[in-house]
């Protein structure tokens, strides 16, 4: 009888750690990713919020920060910086997404090759972009491997299609105020975090450095926001942010805005 109740608690843990991993697929397939049944990367429907003929025009672009996932209301940090704005200027503001979950560097600029997005892009006062986590995360592959040459050569394809990304910006429209939103280290409270910081803080700082050769451009810092009590703004996937994590990204980007 002992063994035969052994063999059943065996079992049951068995099967309680194959559903435990097919649940933590099921969200790294659809926290990170948006696929088809190709397994490409789709294109989701732009966020649309028409403001009258003479307001501020926004256009937001890049990956899954800028489409809001992990919050629930579905406004992410867009959301809640079009409300402060909004409020400070007593005006409404017209804010086109197109951000897409999953996205990388060299996926965004794909994506402004597409006529529409340029019209859109022309006519903005502020572009602002989260675009880089995919590159080096890479739905947590980097930080399990630690392989200090991919990372290398990660950020280097990154920085690369980033200097890119600003020249087209620029190309298309030569006058608005452009914001990259730096990277924060959702990892950092798990093992190497000295590292991981580490890895994290090269990569704003690079891409800091990029900005800055670039006129009218603005880095925004969020590392360290999320430092100190990164859990607590944290969605359930540990990777995106929560509610009032975008909350903490909307005020920062919101200072940094000049009517």
């Amino acid at each position: 009888m002992k063994k035969y109740s052994v063999s059943l608690t065996l079992v049951f843990s068995m099967l309680s750690l194959i559903l435990m991993l097919f649940g933590l697929g099921w969200t790294i397939q659809n926290q990170f990713f948006s696929k088809g049944a190709t397994g490409a990367i789709e294109q989701e429907k732009p966020v649309e919020n028409e403001g009258d003929k003479d307001s501020k025009v926004v256009v937001a672009l890049g990956d899954s920060l800028t489409r809001g996932t992990g919050d629930d209301s579905g406004k992410g940090y867009i959301g809640y910086l079009v409300e402060e704005l909004e409020d400070k200027s007593k005006e409404k503001i017209t804010i086109h997404n197109y951000g897409v979950k999953g996205y990388r560097s060299n996926q965004l600029l794909d994506q402004l090759k597409q006529g529409e997005i340029q019209r859109k892009i022309k006519d903005a006062d502020y572009i602002l972009i989260t675009i880089g986590g995919n590159d080096l995360f890479q739905s947590g592959q980097t930080f399990l491997q630690m392989d200090e040459k991919q990372i290398a050569q990660a950020k280097e394809s990154y920085l690369n299609n980033l200097g890119s990304i600003l020249k087209e910006l620029r190309t298309i429209n030569d006058s608005a105020v452009i914001f990259h939103i730096g990277l924060y280290n959702p990892f950092i409270d798990l093992n190497d975090s000295e590292l991981t910081t580490k890895i994290v803080r090269d990569w704003n700082y690079d891409t800091n450095q990029l900005l800055d050769q670039n006129e009218r451009a603005v880095y925004v810092p969020t590392f360290d926001l999320f430092q100190l009590s990164v859990n607590d703004y944290l969605y359930t996937d540990k990777f995106h942010p929560n509610a009032e994590g975008y909350k903490l990204i909307a005020e920062r980007v919101a200072s940094l805005i000049t009517w």
